[in-house]
């Protein structure tokens, strides 16, 4: 992939042509999503000097207490993608329906359509954890030059041109695929670039952690229950260490840089599971089958699933190929 002082609006020009689209429209989104991600961070890294912790007072479409830097982090995304007149339509975790953008030169021209979670595990915020942002690019499916309608929202990941997430932690990193492979670039604070420092990222086929809220054991389906034993029993390689840090971003960066799996399965408090598959599943299914990973509910793969609804929840297991593999053998048996 080159050197590795690459910034990464080098690496973006240089990959332009193995993209299937080069309009150059789809270079100028990562560029803008970029930017949003530098104000968000520079946000989030002075949240302990100013009023930016802790709950906005009102909760989102799904019911969840807003924090003050979700409202933030949504705000700037929307308002940058916006200004850059390069989507058509976005759909945002925080809002209730998606929005649609017109150009002020050509109505309703662009082609692409944008669905993000402006900051996954924020309430982490509060103690200083690590948080993210997930964006996940469609190309829209009605006739450009007419509104987005919801059929430009609702396509099954597979459809996705590219998915990405900006993990906002120890070092800032900015994570993407346009379906060739998935690579890395961690932002230098000092002069506000990204560099490409991980290039052609993959999981491990097989790893020694697993990531699951295990305080929901008793509500999860035995099939889950049954790996979860497994994972901890003593044996050649295992127990596996088990790592949770609440943040989707934060653990899948790690279970793909060490080798893991993720797992949010549905339980008896959450019937059909707690990650929308718009917003978080779908990107990072995208990224994990890029980065030679799995991503599955239980039973099926993420990115076959039809979306019926901009909020849709689904259970999510993402990871090492061969642990989710046997993870799908456990909940087969059940």
């Amino acid at each position: 992939m080159g050197k590795i002082n690459k910034t990464l609006g080098e690496f973006i020009i240089e990959n332009q042509s193995s993209f299937q689209y080069t309009t150059g429209e789809l270079s100028k989104l990562i560029h803008a999503i970029r930017l949003a991600a530098k104000v968000v961070n520079h946000e989030v890294n002075k949240a302990g000097l100013v009023d930016i912790l802790g709950e906005a007072g009102d909760t989102n479409v799904q019911g969840e207490d807003q924090q003050k830097l979700d409202v933030l982090a949504n705000e700037k995304f929307i308002q940058t993608l916006k200004n850059r007149e390069i989507v058509c339509g976005i759909a945002s975790e925080e809002e209730d329906d998606f929005i649609t953008i017109n150009s002020n030169d050509e109505q309703h021209q662009n082609k692409y359509v944008v669905l993000i979670d402006p900051l996954d595990g924020s309430s982490n915020i509060d103690v200083n954890v690590s948080v993210g942002t997930i964006f996940s690019i469609y190309r829209r499916v009605t006739p450009v030059g007419t509104p987005v309608t919801l059929e430009d929202f609702l396509q099954p990941g597979k459809n996705q041109v590219a998915a990405g997430y900006i993990v906002y932690g120890t070092s800032t990193m900015l994570v993407y695929t346009t379906g060739d492979g998935v690579n890395g670039f961690t932002l230098n604070p000092a002069i506000g670039t990204f560099y490409l420092s991980h290039p052609n990222m993959e999981f491990p086929e097989t790893g020694k952690i697993y990531s699951v809220n295990e305080g929901n054991y008793i509500h999860f389906p035995q099939g889950v229950k049954d790996y979860i034993k497994y994972c901890q029993k003593e044996e050649e390689d295992r127990p596996y260490t088990s790592r949770y840090i609440g943040s989707l971003v934060s653990d899948f960066h790690r279970n793909m840089i060490k080798g893991g799996i993720y797992m949010y399965p549905k339980s008896s408090k959450a019937h059909k599971g707690k990650l929308r598959l718009l917003y978080e599943c779908n990107p990072m299914a995208f990224l994990a089958e890029q980065a030679n990973g799995k991503a599955v509910d239980g039973h099926q793969r993420i990115m076959d699933i039809q979306p019926t609804e901009l909020h849709e929840r689904v259970p999510f297991f993402c990871g090492s190929k061969k642990m989710v593999e046997k993870a799908e053998e456990f909940m087969a048996k059940k």
